[in-house]
């Protein structure tokens, strides 16, 4: 009998090690259907755990809506700031170590996408023409950084940017911004850190199969636009929508939005909220499929401006 009962109980936990192993290996093999971000849930934690934070982010906002028509000054490259760009790339497989190539596609989107050079930009329909933007910032890559790990999945609490949790600390992150690419999990295919929080978690994350072109990329996500939206929210951009039923990004130029949009909107696609406007899914702070975002809008722009100017949350950078 009692051979029996160890017989079970070693079956069952071989059972238990399978499915553990199983559910590990569809979190890094199901690709997501739906984008995923959670910078907002990530700045909730960060709210709660730092309740300075709240207190730095109101006088951003502050400054924000004083400087945000100054334009950019300091340090410019051809009349545009200059990001450098960090890498850090932690594997468990060889899908998740991408190629230099795949890095640098991801580079070339950024660089096309704030800089209207996006082949989709003239889709931005008329009703919005006057509002569409090139923001004017560029980015270069400066180091890829690699590191193996045995990790199945990282989460959302910044694990991935500490040495002693088995990441990779970011590098001169307030001259720098570090971009981590490893496997995140939840069907979030990434999220960022708003100007404001530590410099020690600072910089944005991406599962390595929404970055860039090649490689690991997966449809519909795999024209690199979930870099731009995520480097968008570390610029200081809210989600279109609010995070809330009709509520507000802090733009005046970007129509109140329902909620999230997925997919790709059938235009034009009208708000229930207040005065029925046509949203802009097209907005890359929306949550549409890839190609189906092209635009950031001149309030956008003028935001994004405020934190790199002179006082600005990330004025290092212009320096």
């Amino acid at each position: 009998m009692k051979k029996v009962i160890i017989t079970t109980f070693a079956a069952l936990m071989l059972f238990a090690c399978q499915n553990e192993q199983s559910d590990a290996t569809n979190s890094e093999t199901m690709a997501a259907s739906r984008r995923g971000c959670a910078t907002q849930e990530v700045l909730e934690a960060q709210l709660k755990a730092d309740p300075m934070l709240a207190i730095k982010m109101n006088e951003i906002e502050a400054f924000t809506a004083k400087h945000g028509l100054s334009g950019f000054t300091g340090r410019l490259v051809n009349g545009k700031i200059e990001i450098p760009v960090v890498v850090n790339v932690l594997y468990r497989t060889s899908a998740q170590n991408i190629s230099d190539a795949q890095i640098q596609s991801q580079i070339d989107v950024l660089n096309k996408d704030f800089n209207a050079l996006n082949s989709d930009y003239n889709n931005v329909p008329a009703l919005f023409s006057g509002v569409k933007a090139n923001v004017g910032i560029t980015f270069v890559l400066d180091q890829i950084i690699r590191k193996s790990t045995t990790k199945t999945s990282w989460g959302t609490n910044d694990a991935m940017k500490k040495t002693a949790q088995g990441g990779i600390a970011p590098t001169s992150p307030t001259t720098k911004l570090n971009i981590w690419t490893c496997n995140i999990g939840g069907g979030i295919l990434g999220y960022a850190q708003f100007p404001g929080g530590a410099s020690s978690t600072d910089g944005v994350v991406i599962d390595p199969r929404y970055f860039g072109l090649s490689g690991a990329a997966n449809a519909p996500f795999n024209l690199g636009r979930t870099a731009t939206h995520e480097v968008g929210h570390w610029m200081n951009l809210r989600h279109i929508w609010g995070d809330a039923t009709c509520g507000s990004d802090l733009v005046a130029d970007t129509p109140t939005h329902n909620e999230e949009n997925y997919g790709v909107p059938a235009y034009p696609h009208y708000s229930t909220c207040s005065g029925t406007p046509v949203e802009m899914t097209m907005n890359y702070m929306d949550y549409v499929d890839d190609a189906a975002m092209y635009m950031f809008s001149t309030g956008q722009k003028n935001r994004i401006a405020a934190i790199f100017t002179a006082g600005g949350a990330r004025a290092s950078f212009a320096q």
